[in-house]
């Protein structure tokens, strides 16, 4: 299985160069450092989830390109061999499981969180939703206004379109976010 930074770096390189932008255009586009666009595509660097985002929305891609392999019909994934990219804003990691095949459009993760802060999504494309299966834990989950508390088997809707919020309430919380653009 090839690492999550060497990954990160082949899918940046091919994407940017696709794009037609400079390394020093791509991270004006992105407000990241040109040195963070760089390390990135030598494969060093240990990217946050933030940071990935802006560099996709930039590029107009999808997140789960940088991170997800192509995958066979049949895919196991152990639960300790999945890559997860941290948040640099709270103690939050996101795993892909599954990345949208071409034609579709819905990308599967493995959220695990801890207490100690509040990973705040800014709105994703027009017609976003998203789905969560709370697995383990207690959550306070969804919509920045109004986000609900979520228990062990708790599945919960609400627009991705829109500022949305994930904060672990006990230590090892983890869920299953499914995100599909409409």
């Amino acid at each position: 299985m090839e690492s999550l930074g060497a990954r990160i770096a082949t899918s940046l390189r091919r994407e940017r160069d696709a794009a037609g932008l400079t390394v020093s255009e791509l991270a004006r586009r992105a407000g990241v450092s040109k040195a963070t666009v760089s390390q990135l595509e030598s494969g060093a660097g240990n990217p946050s989830v933030e940071t990935l985002w802006a560099i996709a929305t930039a590029l107009g891609i999808p997140f789960s390109v940088f991170v997800d392999d192509p995958a066979p019909v049949t895919r196991l994934v152990r639960a300790s061999q999945v890559p997860a990219v941290p948040s640099a804003l709270a103690p939050y990691a996101a795993a892909l499981l599954s990345a949208c095949p071409p034609g579709a459009r819905r990308d599967l993760y493995v959220i695990r969180a801890d207490p100690g802060g509040t990973r705040r999504s800014a709105p994703h494309p027009r017609g976003t939703v998203e789905y969560v299966v709370l697995i383990s834990g207690r959550a306070l989950v969804g919509p920045e206004e109004d986000p609900v508390t979520l228990e062990p088997g708790d599945f919960l809707t609400y627009a991705g379109d829109a500022p949305h919020v994930f904060e672990a309430l006990v230590p090892a919380t983890s869920a299953v976010l499914l995100s599909e653009a409409r």
